[in-house]
């Protein structure tokens, strides 16, 4: 099995159906975490992640 391909923010945004500053506003706030940022501050993530994180928000918020 490949490794999986690590994706941007603007990326997530359109996977996921939000917007990129949705995104970065959700990382600031502690929300979501990247699997790395890099050294110019772009954070990279994997879809999966993203997509179980967002799940984990959806159960607190309900």
């Amino acid at each position: 099995m490949g490794e999986e391909r690590l994706i941007s923010t603007g990326e997530v945004a359109r996977a996921v159906g939000l917007s990129r500053q949705t995104i970065q506003r959700y990382m600031r706030e502690g929300l979501l975490t990247p699997v790395f940022t890099t050294t110019g501050g772009h954070a990279r993530w994997r879809l999966d992640e993203v997509l179980e994180q967002l799940r984990a928000l959806h159960r607190r918020a309900e």
